[in-house]
């Protein structure tokens, strides 16, 4: 077993963005670990998110 990771990206930041890419990448079997956050210096409002998953897959090596 091996750790695969997926990355989304947010371009429109709102709650319901976010609640929504949780909710679905999580129904599809992967974990959330991280969000991060793109600021822009002109704005207290964040211009991308980006979430982080995880979840074990089988070795594509161990499968031979």
């Amino acid at each position: 077993m091996s750790l695969r990771y997926k990355v989304v990206e947010i371009a429109m930041v709102t709650d319901e963005g976010i609640e929504k890419a949780l909710n679905d990448w999580s129904a599809e079997g992967w974990t959330f670990d991280t969000m991060q956050f793109a600021m822009r210096d002109s704005s207290k409002r964040p211009s991308m998110a980006f979430l982080t998953f995880t979840r074990e897959e089988e070795d594509e090596s161990a499968a031979e």
